[in-house]
């Protein structure tokens, strides 16, 4: 038996419409905690063997047909607040990237980076999310977690080791909140250049077909700046695009004729023909240019 909290945990619940592909099986439980102290009893009383997965809202995922085993948390409005203090702003897990660049602008802070980033704060932690050259690692003072044993810590943001595409967060850790330390700016001049950063990406990026964001990582290491003499040579869009994939199909699953590095779910794809279209591309691009690529997709779940 899983322990009674006061928010709501559902049985056998489908975890596609959760996500932006929509695709996916259902999870053993979905857990939405109706706080952080919800979230720490929950934990706390859970058998240890019972596995844990902390999704956001699904922008940079793949579950599997199969499901996922265990309970899945997602954290709702309990964890959305926008606080800002000085040069302080801290939001909840469950804030969207662009709700809290915009809240930061109004009140002369910038986090601009984050206004065309999809998803969740908690995930761009986790991901150490960047757009434009600038990363959560450029502004990050401290999250609050609470562990797999149900503790509620504070951890800088030095303890988290961030690097491209990367964070150690404990295993089974939720982030419930983060700190960014954001530097003055005026409004209106905020508000413009979160414009042009919107438009650039529209210009370039399939943003109006099903997709999960960039699929694979850079082997140059680092995201696309947006500058006029930023390299395209170890991108993983240019490699794929070298290698003929350039709107190739398999199923329902395609990869954007727009920007090759977006997986989308054209047609009614299952999570097996997006995971084996990745996969082919990935096969294809090391056979052409020795390149391994690695996801950037996060995928979970069985088969």
């Amino acid at each position: 038996m899983l322990p009674a909290p006061r928010g709501a945990l559902t049985p056998n619940r489908p975890l596609a419409e959760l996500t932006w592909l929509r695709v996916g099986g259902p999870a053993d439980w979905l857990f939405q905690p109706a706080d952080e102290a919800d979230l720490a009893e929950f934990l706390a009383t859970l058998d240890p063997a019972v596995p844990v997965f902390p999704m956001g809202v699904g922008s940079n995922l793949i579950v599997r047909d199969g499901g996922i085993r265990g309970v899945v948390i997602r954290l709702g409005r309990g964890f959305n607040a926008i606080e800002i203090a000085g040069e302080t702003v801290t939001a909840g897990a469950a804030a969207l990237d662009a709700h809290v660049a915009r809240k930061a602008a109004e009140a002369g802070r910038d986090l601009t980076f984050l206004r065309t980033i999809p998803g969740s704060i908690g995930g761009a932690v986790r991901m150490n999310a960047g757009c434009y050259g600038t990363y959560v690692a450029d502004h990050l003072v401290a999250v609050r977690i609470v562990t797999r044993r149900g503790e509620i810590a504070e951890l800088p943001a030095a303890d988290l080791h961030l690097a491209y595409r990367h964070s150690e967060i404990p295993e089974g850790a939720v982030v419930t909140r983060a700190t960014f330390r954001a530097p003055a700016g005026e409004p209106t001049e905020l508000a413009e250049k979160m414009q042009d950063q919107l438009a650039r990406r529209d210009a370039s990026q399939p943003t109006r077909d099903r997709s999960a964001g960039s699929t694979f990582r850079n082997p140059a290491g680092y995201s696309s700046t947006g500058h006029a003499d930023d390299s395209h040579e170890l991108k993983a869009w240019s490699l794929i695009d070298a290698a003929g994939l350039r709107g190739h199909r398999l199923g329902g699953a395609q990869m954007s004729e727009k920007h090759p590095n977006f997986l989308l779910n054209a047609d009614g794809a299952t999570a097996a023909e997006l995971e084996a279209l990745g996969e082919l591309v990935r096969d294809r691009v090391r056979q052409s240019s020795g390149h391994d690529l690695q996801w950037e997709v996060i995928r979970v779940g069985e088969p």
